[in-house]
């Protein structure tokens, strides 16, 4: 009863049965969130499966390149991306060119934290992952001004791009001997056995796909709750007009929050509320923990990693519009149908 074991192996195994279940739903309704969540899943599934052996069996150099290349890259970046398709009719692709922004200059901190260490990252590289994030994110920006329903798609082929670029780096970097490295005390993996020109290329990745999965969950409970407008954005100067949007439905989701729970509980809330609201709480628990193992804390790294799939896979299922029935995955056979609580209106969207 190892928790080094049992944790990785749970959630390996509900991320797995969720992107099944994620992969059924495309099928059938053939929505590009649909299929990138079921990669995001997968990616989660196997990153958390190498975790469970590296602790069952023991690590070796090539399953701890895995784990850090997948979990390190993928899932969150990934599970993000779905959400930016989700919401690719709003300016939602604003706040993703500023997350990406926001990305490539934490990598800057990271350098500076690998220096401390006595590890320093090369300049030119540092540089390179700040310029290149500022273009992505600039692109990001005008997509989303010029045309909306481009923004997914765009998304997608940076992170592609940018999953190959690191795919080749991490799979030949050097590793200092014995080709892993695991927490002392508690044995959690831990990326100090990557150079810090590797370590620093993590935070684009991680950061915009979890401040787009979090942060689109809340703006998507946003759109579909009971509103209270407190604040308006009347101003429409570039960069200025958008903070102040953001900033605005931020204060308004909290003004909303009463009325929503008098919704909640006389049954006529839309169920996508508090599904979203379990999604964002499911990708910031992980990807706080995430961070925390970065600097050295590390109990609640395999804990987080599960309780972030198990709140996200209740998201979805609380969701009355993506499991309506309940089937046997790629057939037709039906378990059980659901229909939404009387006064509930399970269509809609748009949002600005």
């Amino acid at each position: 009863m190892n928790p080094n074991v049992v944790l990785p192996f749970l959630s390996s195994a509900l991320s797995f049965i969720f992107a099944i279940l994620v992969a059924d739903q495309w099928i059938r309704r053939r929505q590009p969130y649909q299929l990138v969540w079921t990669i995001g899943l997968l990616w989660y599934g196997i990153s958390a499966g190498t975790e469970f052996l590296g602790s069952l069996a023991g690590w070796s150099e090539g399953l701890y390149r895995a784990w850090y290349l997948i979990g390190g890259f993928g899932v969150a970046a990934y599970l993000g991306l779905g959400t930016v398709f989700l919401l690719n009719k709003t300016r939602f692709g604003y706040f993703v060119a500023f997350s990406l922004f926001a990305g490539g200059l934490f990598s800057i901190l990271a350098a500076l934290a690998r220096a401390k260490e006595g590890h320093p990252a090369d300049v030119a590289a540092v540089l390179g992952v700040v310029l290149l994030s500022a273009v992505g994110a600039l692109l990001l920006a005008f997509v989303t001004r010029v045309r909306r329903s481009l923004i997914g798609p765009v998304a997608a082929g940076i992170l592609v791009v940018g999953s190959l670029i690191v795919a080749v780096l991490v799979l030949n970097a050097p590793l200092a001997s014995p080709g892993y490295a695991v927490d002392p005390v508690t044995k959690v993996p831990v990326g100090t056995a990557f150079p810090s020109d590797i370590r620093i290329l993590t935070p684009p990745f991680n950061i915009t796909g979890a401040f787009a999965l979090v942060f689109g969950a809340i703006y998507s409970a946003y759109i579909f709750m009971p509103k209270r407008r407190f604040v308006r954005v009347t101003i429409e100067t570039p960069v200025i007009s958008q903070l102040a949007r953001a900033l605005a439905v931020l204060v308004n989701f909290f003004a909303s929050i009463p009325g929503a729970w008098r919704a909640f509980r006389a049954g006529t809330l839309n169920s996508r509320v508090p599904a979203t609201l379990l999604i964002a709480l499911g990708g910031f628990i992980p990807g706080w923990t995430s961070g925390l193992n970065r600097f050295g804390i590390t109990w609640s790294f395999f804990l987080g990693e599960f309780l972030g799939v198990v709140l996200i896979f209740l998201g979805f299922l609380v969701s009355i519009e993506v499991f309506s029935d309940v089937r046997l995955p790629f057939t037709q056979v039906v378990l059980a149908r659901r229909d939404p609580p009387s006064g509930q209106v399970t269509s809609g969207g748009g949002g600005r």
